[in-house]
């Protein structure tokens, strides 16, 4: 059976590497890897952590390329590779415009879908864009959904795909623990953080990117970290800076003269699960950090008005604060200042896995091989 792993993003590579590395140890089994390149510089330092060789390099991403000329080029380009390999199963993660542009490349070739990290939903096709439907999308196309919970398998059924769907937990979990064991804290970027953050303060890890925020909602969220600190000596605010120059002009005009409020370049994977174990609490819009930091018990104050995460929510490990100023400042201040409310976030159990997802997946495939 062959089968081909299609990432293009940053996030799509770290979740899908645990799984990349156990397909390539199963007997009948040929795996491939495809890039599209929409993460471009971003993707390939997770590559090389995690030793993650790559087959076909599409190399999609162009200056100033608007959604639609992406989707298009995606879609274009996959099909050579389709053709040269004829793959069995195309394998696509969660919700970016690669994922349902492969997916809808792979239906017109006939040629099956499988998406990990299957059915998560907020039902607003506005919030995340164009990611919920990105998703929606990929779950009409897709034969086979691997479902990270079963809330997840819920939203599923409840659009009338109850077929093939296998709960599995969720892939990050796996490359979580795989980066904690193949980290060195003496790599380059750990030594680098070790000389500019003072970590004997509380480290608050701050990260931001979604097109949802852009404008005013980061005006809000930065706003909010800056009078954070203005009145606290015991704070440290680091920050990633994603390179998108929507988030990244914003930030150095508001904090490109504060001691207290850390702008770092974006950190490849090892040394960034080094940085959330060394955090106090996490702040984001992302997805994936909502998932990994449970496990690390991190409380994590998601600055988006919805989440299609609410498994986190109610399991009490994230909690929902917006982009509003105020309502930032107020909860970051109760998890500074109150060790019984830190505690009941940091003591929870992660909703999304042990991670043993990949090994979850793996067995579908095992069991299909007979038939190749």
């Amino acid at each position: 059976m062959k089968v081909l792993v299609v990432i293009g993003t940053r996030p799509e590579a770290i979740k899908m590497a645990p799984l990349i590395k156990k397909l390539g140890k199963v007997d009948g089994i040929v795996c491939k890897v495809c890039n599209t390149g929409q993460h471009k510089d971003l993707l390939n330092p997770i590559l090389d952590f995690f030793k993650t060789g790559v087959d076909y390099s599409l190399d999609v991403m162009l200056p100033k390329q608007s959604l639609h000329q992406l989707t298009a080029n995606i879609i274009t380009n996959i099909q050579f590779v389709f053709d040269e390999y004829l793959p069995d199963y195309v394998l696509v993660h969660g919700d970016t415009t690669t994922s349902f542009a492969v997916s809808l490349a792979a239906f017109y070739s006939g040629i099956k879908v499988a998406h990990v990290e299957a059915g998560l939903r907020t039902f607003n096709k506005q919030a995340p864009f164009p990611e919920e439907i990105n998703r929606s999308l990929t779950a009409r196309l897709a034969d086979v959904h691997f479902a990270p919970t079963p809330l997840a398998a819920q939203n599923l059924a409840k659009e009338g795909i109850t077929q093939q769907v296998i709960v599995t937990g969720n892939t990050v979990i796996d490359a979580l623990y795989d980066a904690i064991q193949l980290m060195d804290v003496e790599n380059d970027e750990v030594v680098q953080l070790k000389q500019t953050i003072d970590f004997s303060k509380k480290l608050i890890l701050f990260t931001g990117h979604r097109r949802e925020n852009f404008g005013a909602g980061f005006e809000q969220i930065f706003a909010a970290l800056k009078e954070l600190t203005e009145n606290r000596d015991d704070v440290q605010i680091v920050y990633p800076v994603h390179p998108n120059p929507n988030v990244k002009l914003l930030a150095e005009k508001y904090f490109a003269h504060s001691e207290k409020i850390k702008l770092i370049a974006p950190l490849s994977y090892g040394p960034f699960t080094w940085l959330m174990q060394q955090s106090y609490l996490i702040m984001t819009d992302s997805g994936g950090i909502q998932e990994e930091a449970p496990s690390l018990g991190k409380p994590v104050l998601v600055l988006r008005e919805v989440t299609e995460r609410p498994e986190a929510v109610e399991a009490g490990t994230v909690l929902i604060v917006g982009t509003d100023k105020e309502k930032i400042k107020s909860y970051t201040l109760q998890l500074l200042d109150d060790t019984n409310f830190y505690q009941e976030f940091s003591r929870k159990i992660n909703p999304y896995g042990d991670g043993k997802a990949s090994e979850r997946i793996i067995i579908y495939f095992k069991e299909l091989t007979p038939q190749f």
